[in-house]
């Protein structure tokens, strides 16, 4: 192929480029290429299946509607649907319809998904009645509910069977060695497309192994034991548990009942602040602001996985995507913070330099933590999106690379976001985040007059040291920003004197 010639017009025939927003406007000519390279290597057979259901469709349906009706038979693409559907910045019809993919209602239980939980299950089969429709139908599995008709069974008596679909292995192998090389190509052509050369092809085969890691059900079932360990003592949380019958193609797992969290209408105004306060503190704060060397993230939190029980508590289902944050990475982030309430620029730079995976460009870096602390002296606060817009900027305009598991609670980070402003836009990361640090170092006090002064064995992340440290660099953050302003006033001052 060439290094500069696009892939050429796609066999789906449809312009998507003006569903990609305008903030993200370079990207358009990349996006429709990469959408006709990745049709154009799928199989004949299921490219002739997907053209003739676009047939099918209204002649008068949207470019929005025929895109979510692509997306929804490629397992990958339906997943990306998922991951950008609460994007504030797409074209509302497109959010919409891809809201649609998060949780798709049931259909009738075909012979193939029965025969299957026959086959999988054999024996332990005969002891559930199983419902006639599926419960909902996701990227790679169906849901089917269940009742135990056993009355030895110490367990809950309703639950549900995740079973992966029918020749969905193949359909995701063959996607998968799509996007493969998809990362290539788009890396060969970062200059065509006058896009960050950022190595596409790294990061997509992150992408990658997590996705094929989507149906290994037995991993997801390890993922749901440690789960239910993390949140343990969590009244307000709750994650499914799991009957002894899985196996590699089924999870058993007791039903939950509730609404989806962005059922806004179901909720009253209490309730959708009260659930967006609780979304935070489980999926971000309790991550970040715990002791253990390694802390469980959920990697898929779109609002098809949250669920408002009925009872009141936040479920958090489907944790086949998952990933963990070392406590080293939680340590650098306080650090960096750190280092921003003290207006040092020079400490935010080692710590960027620290979380990087490889030698940075040390004149780029600097150039955009300067920009960032220069916003800190217009009083901006140091918080969640302050941090996060540096490590994105680090990241984009400084090839700054971090690790994958960094990059993806990132990327679950942007997911929960948008989940937030659905819910209720009368909560917020950067209020409720801090709170949680407060109260997690009130509960450190004690533990705190016995430990060396150097430990950062705490949920904060942060040593003695590094408090006394904060304490005495407040004069110091003073003086640098009376100066910052001082030498601001200075200069205009001396350009307002010069005559045009």
């Amino acid at each position: 192929m060439s290094k500069t010639n696009p892939v050429g017009p796609t066999p789906w025939g449809v312009d998507i480029t003006p569903l990609v927003p305008e903030v993200y406007a370079v990207y358009r000519p990349l996006v429709a290429d990469a959408l006709a390279f990745f049709l154009r290597h799928l199989s004949l057979p299921r490219l002739a299946a997907i053209l003739t259901e676009q047939q099918a469709l209204p002649s008068d349906a949207g470019v929005a509607q025929r895109l979510t009706s692509l997306l929804f038979h490629c397992p990958t693409l339906h997943k990306l649907g998922q991951v950008v559907a609460r994007n504030r910045k797409l074209d509302q019809e497109l959010r919409g319809r891809l809201q649609t993919l998060e949780t798709l209602p049931g259909t009738a239980c075909t012979d193939a998904v029965r025969q299957a939980i026959q086959c999988e299950l054999g024996d332990a089969e005969g002891a559930l009645r199983l419902d006639s429709t599926t419960l909902a139908e996701a990227s790679v599995s169906v849901v089917v509910p269940f009742a135990s008709v056993s009355a030895e069974s110490s367990d809950p008596t309703h639950g549900v069977l995740k079973v992966l679909k029918p020749g969905i292995e193949e359909a995701l192998e063959e996607e998968l060695v799509i996007w493969s090389k998809l990362g290539w190509f788009i890396d060969e052509r970062c200059e065509y497309y006058k896009v960050p050369p950022l190595n596409y092809a790294e990061s997509l085969a992150t992408i990658r192994g997590l996705l094929a890691g989507e149906i290994r059900l037995d991993r997801e079932q390890r993922h749901l034991a440690e789960a239910a360990e993390f949140y343990r003592g969590a009244k307000s949380i709750q994650i499914p548990a799991l009957f002894p019958f899985c196996t590699s193609r089924i999870t058993a797992m007791e039903r939950i009942y509730g609404r989806k969290v962005t059922d806004m209408e179901a909720f009253s105004r209490r309730q959708r602040r009260h659930l967006a306060n609780a979304v935070i503190k489980a999926l971000i704060a309790r991550p970040i602001w715990t002791s253990l060397e390694t802390a469980i993230f959920h990697a898929d939190p779109h609002a098809g996985n949250l669920f408002f029980t009925e009872d009141e508590r936040l479920a958090i289902l489907d944790w086949s995507l998952t990933g963990y944050l070392g406590k080293v990475e939680r340590i650098h982030i306080m650090q960096l913070l750190l280092g921003a309430l003290t207006l040092d620029s020079k400490r935010i730079m080692h710590e960027i330099e620290a979380l990087a995976q490889a030698p940075v460009n040390t004149s780029t870096l600097r150039a955009v933590v300067d920009k960032a602390v220069g916003k800190l002296y217009t009083g901006k606060f140091p918080g969640f999106r302050w941090s996060q817009s540096l490590l994105d900027e680090a990241s984009l305009a400084a090839g700054v690379r971090f690790s994958s598991e960094l990059l993806l609670y990132r990327k679950s980070l942007l997911t929960i976001e948008g989940v937030i402003e659905d819910i209720s836009g009368e909560s917020s990361i950067g209020r409720v985040l801090p709170a949680a640090a407060i109260r997690q170092f009130v509960c450190e006090l004690t533990a705190r007059g016995f430990a060396p002064p150097a430990s950062r064995h705490f949920g904060t992340h942060l040593s003695n040291l590094d408090l006394f440290d904060l304490y005495w660099g407040g004069p110091t953050a003073v003086a640098r920003f009376w100066t910052h302003q001082w030498q601001r006033g200075l200069t205009a001052l001396i350009d307002g004197s010069i005559e045009p």
